[in-house]
């Protein structure tokens, strides 16, 4: 939906299956019709469109594609960005960090990214950038040579030629945020920054750089990595670099004692990855790559942050917190500057998988109550 300022706020569609374009769109009629019923009713909506490679193969057929667009007409709808990051199957199998996969080190990631420009530049209406948001290049584990660092930001770069060479062919403002994540590629802000002066260096004085390719700021990943965000933006900005895409999302923070550490085996699954950062008591951060492996630890660490994605409204609990707060210091920052980025969307798509005590309602009423919060928070600053 567009808010205040030029802003526009959808929830992201990864939540609901959709591994082909015939299930994608089953779900668009069903699921986020009943939301936007809720939370938007007579105004235009605004939806955050998942598509895998398979799925945005079957929507590159004209006949299917023209389908879409009348669709979206017919129900007020509109799409301003896509989330690339997932290829292939996201729901009901192993995932882990096979979301990487293929990574920004094959020609198979640059195809499926130019076909979803190709999507947004044909869906996004006039005066209304289109984004779309990809992996940090790759799992960090995966790059073991530096010649495949170097196939990243090559094929980066044909990314963003390309998008440059669309964006002129249909006046549409068209950009590439990629996710820093943890354990990725780059996952802080120090990082990220990093592998932008490395592209920065092999194309200097190239404005394309940066007007095309940005950061998709997560703030469930951020806030697991222990950054701030006036700090951890205040550093991509001072570099130059545009905010994509924000993803308001949400993570958990516990004291790891025995009893929590009993507490958490709700929350391990056998899909996603779910990243875990210590800070022992000197300060010092320890990466494990997964909760069941941090809970197999012998760690006496003060706190733990977990890459696991909960519903923004759900509160505190008894033995855990989630890292609203950090949401909450990226929308500060965005009251103070609303032209920090106008994308916004929500993505909590763990839906499947979590424990029955955040897991109360059914997807919709859940995604209703995201929309609640988010909202709330953004018209206490004037945002909405």
């Amino acid at each position: 939906m567009e808010l205040n300022q030029g802003l526009h706020l959808a929830y992201c569609t990864n939540i609901h299956r959709g591994e082909d374009w015939a299930q994608t769109f089953g779900s668009l009629k069903t699921d986020v019709i009943s939301v936007r019923d809720r939370v938007s009713a007579n105004k235009a909506y605004a939806i955050g469109l998942r598509l895998s490679d398979l799925a945005s193969r079957e929507l590159s057929d004209p006949a299917a594609l023209e389908t879409f667009q009348q669709w979206l007409e017919d129900e007020n709808c509109y799409v301003f960005t896509i989330n690339g990051f997932p290829f292939g199957n996201f729901h009901g199998t192993r995932v882990k960090e096979q979301v990487y996969v293929p990574d920004w080190t094959s020609k198979g990631r640059l195809e499926y990214t130019n076909r979803l420009f190709d999507l947004i530049a044909a869906l996004v209406p006039d005066g209304i950038d289109g984004s779309v948001s990809t992996l940090p290049g790759s799992f960090k584990e995966f790059i073991t040579e530096e010649s495949q660092e170097r196939q990243i930001r090559e094929n980066i770069w044909q990314c963003v030629e390309y998008i440059s060479d669309l964006s002129a062919r249909t006046g549409k403002a068209l950009h590439l945020g990629l996710e820093p994540e943890p354990l990725g590629y780059f996952e802080t802000s120090t990082e990220t920054v990093r592998f932008f002066e490395s592209l920065h260096a092999e194309h200097p004085n190239d404005s394309r750089l940066y007007e095309h390719l940005g950061v998709n700021y997560d703030t469930c990943h951020l806030a697991v990595e222990y950054e701030e965000p006036r700090a951890a933006i205040g550093a991509l900005r001072d570099a130059g670099l545009r905010i994509s895409k924000l993803h308001l999302s949400a993570a958990l923070i516990v004291q790891p004692d025995d009893t929590v550490k009993g507490n958490l085996r709700a929350f391990e699954d056998d899909v996603y990855l779910h990243q875990v950062i210590e800070k022992d008591r000197l300060g010092k951060l320890n990466r494990y790559r997964d909760l069941d492996i941090a809970l197999e630890s012998r760690s006496d660490a003060d706190e733990w942050r977990i890459h696991f994605h909960v519903p923004l409204h759900s509160p505190d609990g008894d033995w855990f917190k989630t890292t609203r707060e950090h949401i909450i210091g990226v929308l500060d920052l965005l009251q103070e500057d609303p032209e920090l980025c106008s994308h916004l969307e929500m993505e909590t798509y763990t839906w499947e998988v979590l424990p029955n005590l955040m897991k109360n309602r059914d997807v919709v009423d859940q995604l209703v109550g995201e929309y609640e919060w988010t909202l709330g928070e953004l018209a206490a600053r004037g945002l909405a």
